[in-house]
């Protein structure tokens, strides 16, 4: 076993191997990373895909971390937070697990260097996009350590207060299946124009890749973008009239808000 551990996570599933993962390909020595998870299967993948070092159970070797990232389900942490919390109250806290308020995992956890974050999924191949929310205890050298632990994954965006971290979460947290619903659609419209599967996944995701990338780099807003590709009459103009006739920009803004509401209300559920 290695003297000291940079890093410590609890739990090793997708965002916990995405994070480490990236950390070592930038060259933290994987042998300076532990994982506690009570899945032997678990624990196996991470030493052989990523080499880390790896636990079934919190225990004294854990106080050795200086950071410790929280990446089980809401639902286990705290049985989790019981185990961790005697060996782990001077390290700096990362929770990148939903709902979970900061003042639940202080108390839990007996610090306040608490960061919250709400990543996404893209996160797993780099390419995510991470909210975050830091407790007033979480010096501005903690941030920074914070912002470089999770560099790998993509960008991040810090909120000063707790609850917007709803509002990320409404957005980007379950942003993906949002975009992942429209290909769908747009492959299945496709098909029934009369081409493949193959044909309409090569568009639909070349479209949508050009188009944000398109968005990113130009400073422009979108509506003016979206102009640009509209002229009166045409066939840009016959789909959006069809849009806005099914008041399907209403409809996508009360989801949104309906994701920000579920986001608070698994919040006061796990806070309890």
């Amino acid at each position: 076993m290695p003297t000291s551990f940079d890093i410590a996570f609890i739990g090793g599933g997708n965002m916990a191997s995405a994070i480490a993962g990236g950390l070592i390909r930038q060259g933290q020595a994987a042998t300076r990373v532990l994982v506690i998870d009570p899945s032997g299967e678990q624990r196996q993948r991470l030493q052989q895909e990523l080499g880390v070092a790896t636990a079934a159970q919190a225990d004294a070797q854990l106080a050795q971390a200086a950071t410790v990232v929280w990446a089980v389900k809401p639902q286990q942490f705290k049985e989790a937070a019981a185990a961790v919390a005697a060996h782990a109250g001077g390290a700096l806290h990362l929770s990148v697990m939903a709902g979970i308020r900061s003042d639940d995992l202080a108390r839990a956890l007996g610090t306040e260097r608490i960061v919250r974050s709400m990543p996404n999924t893209p996160a797993l191949i780099g390419a995510g996009i991470t909210g975050l929310y830091a407790r007033p205890a979480v010096s501005a050298q903690e941030r920074e350590r914070i912002d470089a632990l999770l560099a790998p994954t993509g960008e991040r965006v810090w909120v000063q207060r707790e609850q917007d971290l709803d509002a990320v979460t409404a957005l980007s947290g379950s942003g993906p299946a949002y975009v992942f619903y429209f290909i769908e659609t747009m492959v299945d419209a496709a098909q029934r124009m009369g081409l493949s599967a193959d044909q309409g996944r090569q568009l639909a995701l070349a479209t949508f890749t050009g188009a944000t990338e398109l968005a990113r780099r130009s400073s422009e807003p979108p509506a003016v973008l979206r102009e640009r590709v509209t002229s009166k009459g045409g066939t840009t103009y016959a789909a959006l009239t069809t849009l806005e006739a099914g008041d399907v920009k209403g409809i996508f803004g009360r989801a949104l808000d309906a994701a920000r509401q579920r986001a608070k209300e698994l919040g006061d559920e796990f806070g309890r």
